[in-house]
């Protein structure tokens, strides 16, 4: 049985998600309905994970998940408004150590709980078993506990069985990266390594709705070299630039007369993750050549994108896995390894540097 603590100052939806985890068989479940009284159930119930709602009196979703992961670090999915401010507030759930987020049912809350039934047992479960990086925060949950400065923690060093720097490619390309669970702040880590001058457009198919996939465009804006931007419509590639698919639809690299493009197009039934990191893949080898392609797979639940970057790796081009030790959940970049379709395996601390070297920079 999964320990899980339900957070919502709403008594509807704490009995709703309370009756729903109860009755899937698979969850011991102890309710809070504010944030004071979550941190009281996190030591006395001590969850495995919790779901959290944002919008809180008093003490609310955000400050409530700040003094989890410094008191008691544990999987926290937030109970997220498909909205612009939601979006925002998601993000930087994310940015504290969230692992994943789920929407709030509008209109008739009993129906829209039983249609999402199935995608919201799933997400829990699977935050359950999720990791959270040990180095999260270190220095805070030291001073925390011994209310003395501290240094922040060395930075890891890379482990030994890291191959040596992947040789630099020739010519001009382009990099395709794929993520899900976990994935914005994998892509912060990524994106603010690489420079401004980066010299290859970076494609982004993230697991996303909608409504997410701009605000989480507009933040790595601002806090990276790069420029990053929301593919919403034909969009040519340039370098220094990263372009991220827009959610609830896929992205895929397209030609024009004015050249190479990436585009959003209505999503495919023959993918079950949108953006469809197989299909933007398969579509960058229709108009790149194996070797102008640079695949990067990093956390997210299945296996979205394995087969593809297989593939491109067999047919001469790049691939890169986030390992397991950094990813916080090892589905897709798991099964690339499995499949034996990784160039390289590296923490997500390396990634950037890997990618500096594919492009012949130190």
């Amino acid at each position: 049985m999964i320990k899980l603590l339900i957070v919502d100052d709403s008594p509807l939806m704490r009995r709703l998600l309370s009756d729903l985890f109860a009755e899937s068989g698979s969850f011991e479940v102890a309710i809070a309905r504010d944030g004071a009284e979550a941190i009281k159930q996190l030591h006395a119930f001590a969850p495995q994970v919790i779901t959290l709602d944002i919008h809180m009196p008093g003490m609310d979703g955000l400050a409530c998940l700040d003094r989890i992961m410094l008191e008691r670090p544990t999987p926290v999915v937030m109970v997220s408004a498909l909205t612009a401010q939601g979006a925002d507030e998601t993000l930087e759930a994310m940015a504290l150590g969230a692992i994943d987020f789920i929407a709030k049912p509008g209109g008739a809350m009993s129906m829209e709980i039983d249609k999402l039934a199935g995608v919201l047992i799933d997400k829990v479960r699977l935050a359950a078993s999720a990791r959270i990086p040990r180095t999260l925060r270190l220095a805070e949950r030291v001073r925390l506990r011994t209310a003395a400065p501290t240094r922040p923690a060395a930075p890891r060093p890379a482990p030994a069985r890291l191959p040596k720097r992947l040789a630099a490619l020739p010519g001009q390309g382009l990099v395709v990266v794929g993520c899900s669970t976990g994935g914005p702040p994998a892509l912060e880590a990524l994106l603010t390594g690489l420079p401004a001058d980066f010299p290859w457009p970076i494609v982004i198919a993230q697991h996303m709705p909608a409504s997410f996939t701009g605000p989480l465009a507009r933040r790595l804006d601002r806090i990276c070299a790069l420029t990053v931007s929301e593919v919403s419509r034909a969009t040519p590639l340039a370098p220094g630039n990263a372009y991220i698919g827009r959610g609830d639809a896929d992205v895929v690299i397209a030609k024009r007369p004015a050249g190479i493009v990436a585009m959003a197009a209505p999503s495919s039934a023959n993918f079950h993750w949108h953006p469809s990191v197989d299909r933007l893949v398969a579509s960058a080898m229709a108009h790149f050549g194996p070797e102008q392609l640079v695949g990067v797979l990093m956390t997210g639940m299945g296996a979205d994108g394995a087969d593809a970057m297989r593939q491109l790796k067999q047919d001469g081009g790049v691939t890169i896995a986030e390992a397991e030790e950094s990813a916080i959940v090892w589905g897709m970049p798991g099964s690339l390894v499995k499949l034996g379709g990784a160039s390289l395996i590296a923490p997500l601390d390396r990634i950037a540097a890997e990618l500096a070297g594919v492009m012949g920079r130190k």
